[in-house]
């Protein structure tokens, strides 16, 4: 039976956690050890107390999360967070947390695992933010209408859709999450059909001034991928069984 030791620091070389900068707040790696001892993982997008609870019952100890427990930044272990807190140290839940070293991965990140299954091949970072870029751009020939329904099918969410660029697009961009206030940064680097999860209000005007296409396709729904294919990929390498906690936001 591998170690929580033993996983945490693959993950850790497998994800670059120490390499790649971040969010404070989003304090990547392991938040919570446990005994010490894995026996099964599980992946969610964001921790909750649904989701710990869920965890629980499907006796995992050691959980994977794209949005960890920090997201608000300091806090007094009050009320919620005694909830959550208390629920992972009586279940003897491990919780490991990975943002942007998730969503950039070349193989099982958030946005490299969109792509691939829109069927968007050749694709290249684009999009510079805290030193790394956080998106992937392609150069394609695809009429957006089936982009559209490409999409759709893969998030198995509605697509908002603002077309606003041209019908067969050429250039497309991927930034998974909510990414959508990034849309004149985009539109500098030449993409005429940008995807990502949610956006502002005024993105939506933005993309009618610029002449791009801005597909939303939900902040959850664009960053399940990441969590599952990690958790996949441990579970393989350590023989271990895992289990995807489903719990949409509604963003």
């Amino acid at each position: 039976m591998p170690s929580l030791t033993q996983i945490v620091e693959y993950t850790d070389k497998y994800l670059r956690v120490h390499e790649i900068n971040d969010w404070p707040n989003a304090l990547n790696g392991l938040q919570i050890e446990n005994s010490g001892r894995v026996t099964k993982i599980g992946a969610a997008v964001d921790i909750s107390t649904r989701v710990l609870s869920s965890a629980a019952k499907k006796d995992v100890n050691f959980l994977i999360v794209h949005h960890g427990l920090f997201w608000p930044g300091l806090q007094r272990v009050t009320q919620a967070l005694r909830r959550q807190l208390k629920l992972a140290f009586e279940n003897d839940i491990a919780l490991f947390s990975a943002h942007l070293p998730l969503d950039i991965h070349p193989g099982i990140g958030n946005n490299a695992q969109l792509a691939r299954l829109l069927g968007i091949k050749s694709t290249r970072p684009f999009l510079e933010e805290r030193g790394q870029p956080v998106g992937l751009a392609a150069t394609v020939s695809l009429p957006r209408e089936n982009l559209v329904e490409r999409l759709r099918g893969t998030l198995h969410t509605p697509v908002k859709a603002f077309n606003f660029g041209p019908k067969r697009t050429t250039r497309i961009g991927i930034i998974t999450g909510s990414a959508g206030s990034e849309i004149y940064r985009v539109a500098e680097e030449k993409i005429d059909t940008f995807i990502t999860g949610e956006a502002p209000h005024w993105a939506g005007v933005a993309a009618g001034e610029l002449g791009l296409n801005l597909l939303l396709g939900g902040h959850y729904a664009t960053e399940i991928f990441g969590v599952k294919a990690l958790a996949a990929h441990l579970a393989k390498r350590f023989k271990l069984p895992w289990d995807f906690l489903d719990f949409p936001s509604g963003l």
